[in-house]
């Protein structure tokens, strides 16, 4: 198990991480939620052991063990798709004999065949963070961190990216993600909401709309103070359901916004 408890990080006076906790099981995708600055990166970083918590504890994987794709593309524009997981896997010290059938594997697995001698400068955006991915997991890592892979990424890409991180999974290495997708978090074995560095919710999808507090329900028009739109509809949140209005089942979108919003309202 790889994780942080009550981990708490500042920036000078900018609190990035306020006694956050995660675990992460190998075999497993456990995927980290929230907006810009919610925290997400930071949790990365002090898991990957590039920054040092003010407080808490954490039980990561040493440098040899770890596959990292960072926010950035994570690989070199002047060099090609296989110079680029090359040169990964010597730095996770494959051998020669392993290196070019591990290299192979990992291009196939992420459609990049036909792009394998393209400079990674000149790929698409999603070829390119596939690229990053298959450069994380080339040595076949105890615990992968990935942030923000599929972000501005195409739907086809980021369908092709979830397949190479479910795969990594089940080849038994604990898998970390960051998104701002809340779809994304349907995915995954486990999630995390962050939002200004503090944690809204957190556990399985399953759990988490089971153990779901208060009454959520859809109408045409705003009717309280807790509502946000999604399409053409208002969706709300109150402790008890209106007379006249119909229950509704939240999926984690409605879940972690409302969470959100209701954090917002008791901090004034």
């Amino acid at each position: 198990m790889f994780a942080v408890h009550d981990v708490t990080v500042s920036f000078g006076d900018l609190l990035a991480l306020d006694e956050v906790s995660l675990d992460a099981a190998p075999g497993a995708v456990t995927t980290i939620v929230g907006g810009d600055g919610a925290g997400k990166s930071t949790l990365l970083k002090v898991l990957a052991g590039r920054v040092r918590p003010d407080s808490g504890t954490v039980s990561a994987a040493s440098s040899g063990e770890l596959g990292m794709l960072p926010a950035t593309a994570g690989s070199w524009g002047n060099l090609t798709v296989r110079q680029n997981l090359e040169f990964s896997a010597t730095a996770f010290g494959l051998q020669r004999s392993r290196l070019r059938e591990r290299t192979e594997e990992l291009i196939t697995a992420a459609g990049l065949e036909p792009a394998r001698d393209r400079l990674a400068s000149a790929l698409s955006g999603g070829m390119r963070r596939k690229l990053g991915v298959i450069m994380a997991l080339v040595g076949s890592p105890q615990l992968v961190l990935l942030d923000e892979p599929s972000t501005g990424v195409d739907p086809v890409s980021r369908v092709e990216l979830w397949r190479l991180i479910s795969r990594a999974a089940a080849d038994g290495a604990a898998v970390i993600t960051t998104t701002t997708y809340l779809d994304e978090a349907e995915r995954a074995s486990r999630f995390l909401a962050l939002e200004s560095g503090r944690a809204l919710l957190g556990g399985t999808p399953a759990a988490v709309k089971a153990s779901a507090q208060g009454a959520f329900w859809a109408a045409k028009e705003r009717q309280g103070a807790l509502a946000w739109r999604r399409g053409r509809w208002w969706h709300h949140w109150a402790p008890v359901l209106p007379a006249d209005a119909t229950r509704q089942q939240p999926d984690l979108h409605d879940l972690v916004v409302a969470a959100a919003l209701r954090a917002e309202e008791h901090s004034r």
